[in-house]
């Protein structure tokens, strides 16, 4: 089904189309919502935010965020593997950072906006 085959039960106003048509389909929203899934974790936020700022190793993140770099990997590859952020090989090294999707951006603009309001 869908938002133009459903119907408001309540008719307050003459808006049913309008309220209707705000809502994404459905995998824009489960899109989002895996992305913000993978961000719950305080963990990954704070691997995210990094990463939204610098390209870095395994080894530097574990420091910055007090981890064994084995916990890092697991998250790296869950935030990895819903597209937030990106892996480049330099050397032995392997390198990451936040992608230039426009979710990942976006959750990057989101973040910052909410800090600036705590800050």
């Amino acid at each position: 089904m869908t938002n133009k085959d459903l119907k408001l039960p309540h008719h307050h106003n003459d808006n049913d189309e309008e309220i209707l048509s705000q809502i994404p389909d459905d995998d824009i929203i489960e899109t989002v919502s895996s992305a913000l899934k993978h961000l719950g974790d305080p963990s990954r936020l704070r691997i995210f935010w990094i990463l939204c700022h610098t390209e870095e190793c395994v080894i530097n993140i574990a420091a910055a965020v007090d981890m064994t770099s084995p916990a890092i990997s697991h998250h790296l590859k869950i935030l990895k593997s819903s597209g937030l952020i990106i892996s480049q090989r330099k050397g032995k090294e392997m390198y990451y950072k936040a992608s230039d999707s426009p979710l990942s951006v976006a959750l990057r603009h989101t973040m910052e906006e909410i800090a600036d309001i705590y800050i």
